[in-house]
């Protein structure tokens, strides 16, 4: 049930239509797993925050550099050398004391990722690596977590919400990671928190039924041109991830 706090925090949310008391008690009682606090991964986590999440998990190895500075918003000048995921998860605890925040100073790896999707209820991918990403979308099937995966490039970006076992996965779209992708590539901190933004709303969608998420879709931007398009997916019947079960 929500508290009288609850009540006034969230009084903005709450008068949506399809959403309410029981899409903010939904909310209050669901973690999401969000790796990495990056670019993407920073404002959807404070967003995810904003809107009454009970609990984040934050998943990001090694220190603030001063070459995030231009996109990692829960960080700041004075953490440099420090643990990105701790500081990421002070952020939040200032901006909102009332959900529980844990600081995972591990990127996803075979070693954790089965330990930390069975720990949340959707799964956030904000990871500039395909390993990565695939990973978490392969354990997020498994475990019939939801998962959105977002990611960017340049001015561009895009985002996938996934119901496990019934809509298109990343590894119906890339079943491995593609040959020659490299960790840094050229981003303006807009395009990506933008990007985060879409991800979140998707997120909320598949865990409140607010309105139907994007599923089988890819949700794409271009801040060139502010053009947003939408391609429709169909599921890969041999998906490694999510081979859809055989008929009875």
């Amino acid at each position: 049930m929500l508290t009288p706090t609850d009540k006034s925090i969230y009084a903005w949310q709450l008068p949506i239509p399809n959403f309410g008391e029981r899409g903010q008690e939904i909310l209050r009682n669901s973690t999401a797993l969000v790796s990495r606090v990056g670019g993407l991964g920073g404002p959807l986590a404070q967003s995810l925050a904003a809107a009454g999440f009970g609990k984040i998990i934050l998943a990001h190895a090694g220190n603030l550099r001063e070459d995030d500075l231009n996109r990692q918003i829960l960080m700041h000048h004075n953490g440099l050398g420090k643990s990105r995921a701790q500081q990421a998860a002070d952020t939040i605890t200032r901006f909102n004391p009332h959900i529980e925040t844990l600081a995972i100073e591990s990127n996803i790896t075979e070693t954790n990722v089965k330990d930390l999707v069975a720990q949340a209820d959707i799964v956030f991918s904000c990871a500039p690596l395909f390993e990565e990403r695939l990973l978490m979308n392969r354990e997020a099937m498994e475990q019939k977590k939801y998962f959105i995966d977002s990611a960017m490039f340049n001015m561009e970006g895009q985002v996938l919400a996934v119901d496990p076992q019934k809509s298109t996965c990343l590894a119906c779209l890339t079943p491995e990671p593609p040959t020659g992708w490299k960790r840094q590539f050229p981003v303006i901190g807009a395009t990506s928190a933008l990007i985060a933004q879409i991800g979140v709303l998707e997120g909320i969608k598949l865990l409140t039924n607010l309105a139907p998420a994007q599923t089988d879709r890819l949700i794409h931007y271009s801040a060139l041109t502010t053009e947003l398009r939408k391609f429709k997916l169909t599921r890969n019947p041999h998906c490694p991830h999510c081979k859809p079960p055989k008929a009875e």
